[in-house]
C-alpha cells in the first residue's frame, strides 16, 4: 500500500472507531507495521489533521474532520452498490428509491476508471421473493425515530388480537418475510417489536418521548445484546456433557 492510501485508511480508521485506537491495532488492519503507523500519525498531524492521543494510549480523530466525501476504493464502490441493491429490494418504496438514486449519484461522481465497480459490480444482492406490505407510513416512522416523538398503533398481533399501544420507536428491523417496528411500548413497559404488516392504523405525534433517542436505542442494544448472551449460555449448557 502506497504511502497516501495508508494515510487516507488511518483517517477512515479513526473516523469509524466509537472510542480511541492504539497503533497496534491499525497495524493489524493496515497490515503493516507499528513503527510505520507512528510515522504516519505523525506525518497527519503534522498536516493539521485533528488527531488526539499518544503511543500506548490510542488515538482518536476529533469530530468535524473533513473529507471528500467519494475517494472511495473498489472494495467500498462493490459494499455500497451491493447495499444499495439489498434495499431497492428489502426497502419500502421511498427507500429503494433513495437506493436507486445513490447508485447513479456514485456512477456520476467516481473517476471514469471506477465506473464498472458501480455499473457492474462483481457481487448481486438477491431479489425479494416475498414483497413486504406495510400498513403503516415508513417515511413517516423513520423521521419520528429519528425526532424522538411518540406513535400510537393500533395492533393485531399473530391470533388477530388488537391492542391500542403508544411506543417509543427505536429502530426498523428490515427481515426477508417481513419488517419490524421496534419501540418501548407504554403499555407492557419494555422493548417490543410490531411487524409493519399487522398495523391497523396508526398516528404520528409531535409529543417527545422523556429519553434522548440516542440513550433508548443504547438501552435497547444493551438488553438485546443481553438476550443473546443468555440464549448462548443455555445453548452451551444444553450442548455439555
Amino acid at each position: 500500500m502506497r504511502k497516501a492510501e495508508r494515510l487516507f485508511q488511518i483517517i477512515q480508521i479513526l473516523r469509524r472507531a466509537r472510542g480511541p485506537l492504539t497503533a497496534d491495532v491499525m497495524a493489524a488492519e493496515l497490515e503493516t507495521s507499528k513503527r510505520t503507523v507512528y510515522r504516519d500519525i505523525a506525518v497527519l498531524m503534522g498536516q493539521r489533521a485533528p488527531i488526539r492521543g499518544e503511543a500506548g494510549m490510542g488515538y482518536v480523530l476529533d469530530a468535524g474532520f473533513d473529507m471528500p466525501p467519494l475517494m472511495l476504493t473498489p472494495d467500498e464502490i462493490e459494499a455500497a452498490v451491493l447495499g444499495a441493491q439489498w434495499v431497492m429490494a428489502q426497502g419500502d418504496p421511498a427507500l429503494s428509491l433513495a437506493a436507486e438514486d445513490l447508485i447513479a449519484k456514485i456512477a456520476a461522481t467516481v473517476p471514469e476508471r471506477l465506473r464498472p465497480h458501480v455499473l457492474e459490480p462483481a457481487g448481486r444482492a438477491r431479489v425479494a421473493w416475498n414483497k413486504v406490505a406495510d400498513a403503516i407510513d415508513m417515511a413517516a416512522v423513520r423521521a419520528a425515530i429519528r425526532a424522538g416523538h411518540k406513535i400510537v398503533l393500533s395492533y393485531r398481533d399473530e391470533q388477530g388480537r388488537a391492542s391500542d399501544r403508544v411506543i417509543w420507536p427505536v429502530t426498523i428491523g428490515y427481515m426477508e418475510a417481513a419488517r419490524l417496528l421496534v419501540g418501548w411500548c407504554e403499555l407492557r413497559e419494555d422493548f417490543r417489536s410490531f411487524r409493519t404488516d399487522r398495523v391497523a392504523g396508526a398516528r404520528f405525534t409531535e409529543e417527545r418521548y422523556p429519553e434522548r433517542p440516542a440513550v433508548l436505542r443504547s438501552r435497547w442494544r444493551k438488553q438485546l445484546d443481553a438476550g443473546i448472551a443468555r440464549h448462548k449460555r443455555k445453548m452451551a449448557e444444553g450442548g455439555a456433557v
